[in-house]
């Protein structure tokens, strides 16, 4: 963060709101006149009435038959946030919607832009959305235009909620937002459309809110989908964020208990995130606390504050609705939380509340704000030209920064084209879709200083041709750091997620980095480039690597369509018959990156389509997790017809089961599924018969090993054990089919998983290195007890085999490295050199079966996990024994440790405690030295 990132309290007074806009954050009217916050005349008066409505335009009372969050415990339905958005904007001139996207089962997301008449016209709104796209370049907009820009345009504001489909307040409250904008004839109303273009998005997960789930239909939690965005209801939603850029952006959302937060946010805080959004943060957050004290917006039955800030919310993890708008896009990105436990009314009313004052803000401070967004683009030029990282520091009082960034000079990444080239394009797509420059090199050129994804240094490196630049020197220099540096140097052991998401490790791809200053020749890349790269022999065939989950996916869409495959088993490349190349092939081959080379005849080993059943057993949710996202990349984005396997098909040996090539077994917290010795006895028996098992993180392996498939065992943990997702180094067997076309070192993505001792009966595929290549990134204490454990296993029975995942490769589908492990598994050639084994349980593995499950006091996520000083162990017991009997706890060191079982896999926000137990420590005067929530 730049060196004016400082929490409200350390702004110079001249920064702070004046009296005029205290009083309008707090409904009242500042003695203004005429003229806008901006001071340009307004064509027509507006009133002092702060009930002053355009009596044409209907009520959300009127439209819906009841009032917004009064009289009764009920919210709106998403046809009835449809049908009132639709009123609104027939009735208004303020008004324009339109559809971001279509949810899963397909509902229209809608949104409107409200402003001022002026501003919404077609061609006024165009040009406003220009010219704050242009405050993002300053190489192409002067500081002249900027300064006019920021005095004569408006601000843009996003007010979004809902994204978490069983939070459903703030739904009510930008509805009633929408109204008072829309209808609204006060001085106060005026002052935020003159100032303001305010996009709304009642709600980001109607399929979600339909079912009062948190999560969307494939069981994706939509606020970690951001960076990757998977799912259409965030894709759709980052275009029309592209195409309205914002400076201020609201997510509104539901917590445990009756509080409400608001920024300031807890640490951490990412580092690359501006000091000016940072800013802006805290005091919209001042402006709230003004807000809630003079509107008397505290429930009755609150006694204590109503409210709270620095804590549980951080601005960390590149997955959310506050840090991406921030980093992404130069926006203060606000996350609220209100108490879910709280009446509706009180809920819809507290949520206005930070909606209304957070449009108060933006428009009193609007030409300041715009001003300081054009400097965060200048900055971040200035600072990738220099090659320079933004420093860690923290905002909460109490905290320092445990863990600075380090002395890097980074002007350029490079991605290399020697592998994984699908994967490569994917990657490049997904910078550019986030209006990062890539260029593509078009001359071989010299690195004289590089550091290679690993922790590794390299001198003198030759960077190809056909491999990808991005340089620092342009004006997402924050995004590019925040999405593809090797670590994201949390500053502060704070976890409310992961604590690593390196776009390069994730997808496996061969990535350097410099602070040399070279300027390769290449040209800006436009788009994917892949298919067809010369004309085959009609008797020969088009071949491409399947080394990527780039290159599975368009396999699998082949194998779909019923085009004959072939597989080199010893070069991992795929062979089409060249007669079987159609438009439509090549198209599919385009869009995924694939490039198919000219060849001869095809050879190899046939490929099949597999016939996968998903377990839905015991202990595993079939809404979320692992299911959801087998749902969602092996159905949705492979085009495989899953068929559903229960407890009872296995038990009762039911053609449900046995009808299958392979069982995918989801993580969950089950250690049996809930099978039977007969049932056991049945997926041993049709293992032999030559079908595969695959086997995910804790329930999969798991069932695994209770059946008599695994010599595996679990290794305890040590007390001071944390892996808060983070990417590792593992060895590779190259040989195992599981393996085919990865390298021999590779990364894997481990989120407090499973720690698995090696295979005695099997092939240990991926491993932890025991020696110095040993590595790991994010934040991690201990980890060295993974040294020489399994991270992926292949056992065989009979003529089959059980393929088993210590972690979970299908996690929140952007795990590229992990699709195409499971991708090949589901293709693993049939007769495969070490296929067979015995179908009886051999001594080691009644010896695994036998041995005892350590507790998973996660349920498929990770416990919670607070460190203090082991001095404080006692009173830090007594504080936890009243809110948790069943914590357990355990000192190493001069550290303690409390670790809090948390069997439904409940996120902080949802858990029935913990933000009040955090809370409870600290005003205890107990220092938290980190906290894994």
């Amino acid at each position: 963060m730049a060196p004016s990132s400082r929490p409200f309290w350390m702004v110079p007074p001249k920064r702070l709101a004046g009296a005029a806009t205290i009083a309008l954050l707090l409904g009242m009217t500042p003695l203004l006149g005429g003229t806008s916050a901006a001071g340009a005349a307004r064509p027509a008066p507006c009133s002092d009435d702060p009930t002053a409505r355009i009596s044409t335009v209907p009520s959300p009372e009127a439209a819906l038959g009841f009032p917004l969050g009064a009289g009764q415990e009920r919210v709106v339905t998403n046809d009835e946030v449809r049908a009132y958005l639709k009123a609104v904007d027939s009735a208004s001139d303020r008004v324009v919607t339109g559809v971001t996207a279509t949810s899963v089962l397909g509902q229209p997301l809608p949104y409107a832009v409200v402003s001022n008449e002026r501003h919404v016209r077609p061609s006024a709104l165009r040009k406003i959305a220009d010219d704050v796209r242009d405050l993002r370049d300053p190489r192409r907009t002067s500081a002249r235009t900027a300064a006019r820009t920021a005095k004569d345009g408006p601000a843009i504001v996003w007010v979004t909620a809902n994204v978490h489909g069983g939070e459903k307040s703030g739904t009510d409250a930008a509805l009633k937002t929408l109204y008072e904008l829309a209808a609204g004839l006060s001085c106060e109303v005026a002052r935020r459309n003159d100032n303001l273009v305010t996009v709304i998005v009642p709600t980001q997960n109607p399929d979600g809110r339909d079912a009062t789930r948190r999560q969307n239909e494939f069981g994706f939690d939509l606020n970690r989908d951001w960076f990757a965005r998977t799912q259409q209801e965030t894709d759709g939603k980052l275009e029309l964020l592209r195409r309205y850029p914002p400076q201020v952006f609201v997510d509104a959302h539901e917590m445990g208990g009756r509080q409400y937060f608001f920024p300031p946010n807890a640490d951490p805080i990412h580092h690359e995130i501006a000091g000016e959004a940072v800013d802006w943060i805290n005091r919209i957050g001042e402006a709230n606390k003004a807000g809630f004290g003079y509107n008397g917006a505290c429930d009755d039955t609150v006694t204590t504050e109503c409210y709270f800030n620095y804590d549980t919310y951080d601005l960390f993890f590149m997955g959310y609705g506050d840090t991406v708008p921030t980093a992404g896009f130069g926006a203060a990105g606000m996350t609220y939380e209100k108490g879910s436990a709280s009446a509706v009314a009180d809920r819809v009313q507290q949520q206005f509340h930070t909606q209304w004052s957070t449009l108060g803000w933006a428009a009193a401070n609007k030409r300041e704000v715009l001003d300081g967004y054009f400097d965060i683009w200048t900055d971040a030029l200035a600072e990738g030209r220099a090659g320079m990282l933004e420093p860690n520091e923290v905002v909460q009082p109490t905290n320092e920064v445990q863990f600075p960034v380090p002395a890097l000079t980074i002007r350029s990444y490079f991605l290399l084209p020697d592998r994984q080239l699908a994967d490569v394009r994917r990657l490049v797509e997904r910078l550019r879709r986030m209006d990062v420059e890539v260029y593509e090199v078009q001359q071989p050129t010299r690195v004289p200083t590089a550091r290679v994804f690993g922790g590794r240094s390299a001198t003198n490196v030759t960077v190809p041709k056909g491999a990808y630049w991005i340089p620092m020197d342009q004006p997402q220099k924050h995004w590019i750091q925040a999405i593809m540096g090797e670590d994201p140097y949390v500053p502060f052991p704070y976890f409310y997620d992961v604590s690593s998401w390196s776009n390069p490790l994730l997808m496996g791809v061969s990535t350097i980095y410099t602070g040399d200053n070279v300027r390769p020749k290449a040209e800006l890349v436009r788009g994917v480039t892949g298919g067809r790269s010369g004309l085959a022999w009609p008797w020969g065939s088009y071949t491409y690597p399947l080394d990527s989950a780039a290159a599975a996916e368009f396999t699998f869409k082949l194998l779909g369509r019923g085009v004959p495959l072939v597989r080199d088993l010893t070069t991992s490349r795929v062979a089409i018959p060249a007669t079987r190349l159609s438009r439509t092939v090549d198209d599919l081959a385009k869009a995924a990156g694939v490039t198919l080379t000219p060849g001869g005849r095809p050879t190899g080993t046939s490929l099949a389509l597999p016939d996968v059943g998903l377990f839905q057993g015991t202990g595993i949710s079939t809404t979320s997790g692992s299911h959801g996202e087998a749902r969602y990349v092996l159905g949705k984005r492979w085009g495989l017809d899953l068929k559903p396997v229960t407890t009872a098909d296995i038990n009762d040996n039911a053609e449900a089961f046995t009808g299958r090539t392979v069982l995918l077994v989801p993580d969950g917290s089950s250690a049996t599924g809930g099978l039977t010795a007969t049932g056991q006895a049945h997926l041993r028996d049709w293992i032999a018969q030559g079908h595969t098992y695959v086997g995910l993180r804790n329930e999969g392996t798991r069932l695994a090993r209770a059946a008599g498939l695994t010599s595996t065992t679990e290794k305890t943990t040590p007390a001071d054990y944390l892996v808060i997702g983070s990417h590792l180094r593992v060895d590779v067997d190259t040989d195992n089919p599981v393996a085919l076309g990865r390298p021999a070192e590779d990364f894997e993505f481990n989120n407090d998983d499973p720690i698995l001792n090696p295979s005695t009966t099997g092939t240990n595929v991926l491993t932890y290195p025991t020696g110095d290549t040993f590595w790991a990134n994010g934040y991690t204490v201990g980890a060295d007890t993974l040294k020489g454990t399994a991270a992926v296993v292949d056992e065989p029975t009979g003529a089959g085999r059980s393929v088993l995942f210590a972690f979970n490769p299908l996690f929140r589908a952007y795990n590229e490295n992990g699709l195409h492990l499971v991708a090949n598994t589901l293709l693993y050639p049939p007769g495969a050199p070490g296929a067979r084994r015995a179908p009886g349980i051999d001594a080691a593995r009644a010896s695994a079966a036998a041995a005892p499950v350590a507790a998973d006091l996660g349920g498929g996520w990770r416990p919670i996990t607070i460190e203090v000083a082991a001095t404080d162990l006692a009173r830090t017991r007594a504080i936890v024994e009243r809110f948790a009997t069943d914590a357990q706890t355990s000192a190493k060191g001069t550290s303690a440790y409390v670790v809090i079982p948390n069997p439904q896999g409940l996120q902080a926000d949802e858990h029935p405690f913990t933000n009040d137990l955090v809370r409870a420590l600290r005003a205890a005067g107990v220092p938290l030295r980190s906290v894994v929530a």
